[in-house]
């Protein structure tokens, strides 16, 4: 019998050491890298207002886990580094020039959360096949050094679609697998220095759809509790609790000492007291979450205003608030901003699109205390669907970095990074990039009635950006069909369009935005042969986007096998053009 006891634990105890030295270990598992070399200095400095030209690009994948929900990519900028965040790993790279200073990557173990604070980055990690074998380590952001490792803890509300939690003032906020109380552990060491019941009856949720993640003395928190949600605020350094409001299902989101709460029914926003300063009534105020920013006592807020009764359209508003008073210092509408950033005393915001039909998305950069900008477009393209990364912009060091998701590559998409810098301004307006609107083709010119079947009759149609008028576009449909619109779906399929949805500085900038705009399409067919460069979409291929020279064009024919005899017509018109 002590023979057999013996076996026993011996059997177990190897068993433990197998674990510890083996399944756990390090050696093994971990992909890491660390750089002595000092870290470079970035300005909090974004490029002037006026053109933007590429200065380096980064493409990642984005990772295939057991999980797709938090098969995600993101982004931050610390002290001169760029932090890179997938399922793979986290990668720093030096923000001025995009050249890798440190990596972490483990084998066999997904990357589902992360925080920053100070100078450190906190990761937490699953082990694949394993929800309950997990980790957090915090890392030095500047060496990539391993501060500490602790298992057992998880996120406190991971934020779905950029993977982040809260932290701030050196201490990262976690939780148990109750969800009931929180914790804060100094960032720097691990080391848990408060903790704090919830109230009775309330759980922090797993993950969420916006969550408190920029600032230092503000953390809040949506909190499930019944038939009475409510959000929390506390400082997270020492666990103190700022404020609770009452709100069903909040998403929140905090701005240096705003904290910005939208509840399906109006947006709010309150400051570090829980004082109430906004409200904006309506279930379709934010999609999801509203973007905000808060620069010289001002609270930035991007917001949709309700449905116009006559048209049905939507009309999109940028707004300074006075956080002390709450009164208005200006507003302004525009096309609507998928992120805001503050940097060097000027705001910038992303548009999805410059303007409706064309190609890049757009940038504001706006003076604050007068809500005056510039718009100018940005060399890369944005496509509504595309999941990944959600769209993300920061300045610094002269430049602004923007990312935006793709569908390439196959099969699970990634995520495209670009850093920008100040361009030629060139001869005509900064909106169209310094060319001058007389340079662009009137769509109508480049098919007559003679490339088509008698007869189609020409439609034109015309883009605004910032008070330019431009005919970018001409539909071409039978006569019988512009008397009688309703007689179905078989009479519109004859229709065929032209559509000019950008003209380049030159020859090589349009390339590139051409090849990025194929990188957001998912039903892209095989190349065609129409001018410089050209693929199909859709099945069968109906459209043909194409680049002649510095102009991007997309011909569509309700036709399939017309598309591509056209698109060369047009390219020759182009060609032959003056």
């Amino acid at each position: 019998m002590p023979g057999v006891v013996a076996t026993l634990v011996t059997v177990i105890c190897g068993a433990i050491l197998a674990d510890r030295l083996i399944l756990q270990a390090e050696w093994w598992q971990v992909n890491r890298t660390v750089t002595h070399a000092p870290r470079p200095p970035l300005a909090d400095l974004g490029p002037p207002p006026g053109p933007v030209t590429l200065s380096w690009q980064l493409s990642t994948p984005v990772a295939d886990s057991e999980l797709p929900a938090y098969d995600r990519v993101a982004y931050t900028i610390m002290d001169g580094e760029l932090v890179v965040v997938s399922g793979h790993g986290l990668t720093v790279r030096d923000a001025r020039t995009g050249r890798e200073r440190w990596h972490y990557y483990r084998g066999q173990w997904s990357l589902l959360g992360w925080a920053r604070t100070g100078h450190v980055v906190v990761a937490y990690l699953e082990r694949t096949g394993h929800r309950g074998n997990r980790l957090m380590v915090g890392l030095d952001a500047v060496s990539g050094t391993l501060l500490w490792r602790q298992r057992g803890d998880v996120p406190a509300a991971t934020e779905r679609t950029t993977l982040r939690w809260p932290a701030g003032g050196g201490v990262v906020i976690v939780t148990e697998d109750g969800r009931h109380t929180l914790y804060g552990r100094a960032a720097a060491t691990g080391r848990r220095v408060w903790s704090k019941r919830l109230a009775h009856g309330c759980l922090l949720p797993e993950a969420v759809p916006y969550g408190s993640s920029a600032s230092d003395s503000v953390a809040a928190f949506g909190l499930d509790c019944g038939a009475r949600d409510r959000t929390l605020a506390l400082d997270p350094r020492t666990g103190r609790t700022l404020f609770t409001t009452n709100a069903a299902h909040p998403a929140v989101s905090v701005s240096g000492d705003v904290t910005a709460v939208f509840d399906g029914t109006g947006l709010h926003a309150y400051d570090r007291g829980g004082r109430e300063f906004l409200v904006r009534r309506g279930e379709d105020v934010c999609r999801e979450m509203c973007p905000a920013v808060v620069t010289g006592g001002h609270l930035l807020i991007a917001y949709d205003l309700a449905r116009g009764p006559e048209n049905g359209t939507e009309t999109r508003r940028l707004e300074s608030i006075d956080i002390g008073s709450g009164g208005l210092s200006w507003r302004r509408d525009m096309s609507g901003y998928t992120a805001l950033s503050v940097s060097g005393g000027l705001v910038y915001g992303l548009r999805s699109r410059l303007a409706d039909p064309l190609l890049p998305a757009g940038i504001d950069v706006i003076d604050p205390a007068t809500g005056a900008g510039t718009t100018v477009p940005a060399p890369l393209v944005t496509r509504p669907g595309l999941d990944g990364v959600r769209p993300w912009l920061a300045a610094g060091g002269g430049l602004l970095y923007v990312a935006v998701p793709t569908a390439r590559p196959r099969p699970f998409g990634g995520a495209r990074l670009v850093a920008l810098r100040g361009g030629i301004r060139g001869s005509g307006p900064p909106e169209l990039a310094g060319v001058p609107a007389r340079e662009w083709p009137e769509a109508c010119s480049l098919l007559t009635k003679h490339d088509l079947p008698r007869g189609y009759a020409a439609e034109p149609t015309t883009a605004h950006v910032e008070g330019l008028r431009l005919r970018v576009g001409c539909t071409y449909r039978l006569r019988h069909q512009k008397r009688r619109a309703s007689d179905g779906p078989e009479r519109e399929a004859a229709a065929v369009s032209v559509t000019v949805q950008w003209v380049a500085a030159d020859a090589s900038t349009a390339s590139a935005l051409f090849w990025a705009a194929r990188d957001t399409q998912n039903g892209v067919r095989d190349p065609v042969k129409a001018g410089d460069a050209a693929y199909g979409l859709g099945v069968p291929s109906g459209t043909v986007m194409m680049r002649v020279d510095r102009t991007i064009v997309t011909v569509t024919s309700g036709i399939p096998s017309m598309a591509s005899g056209l698109a060369n017509l047009v390219a020759a018109r182009l060609r032959a053009a003056p």
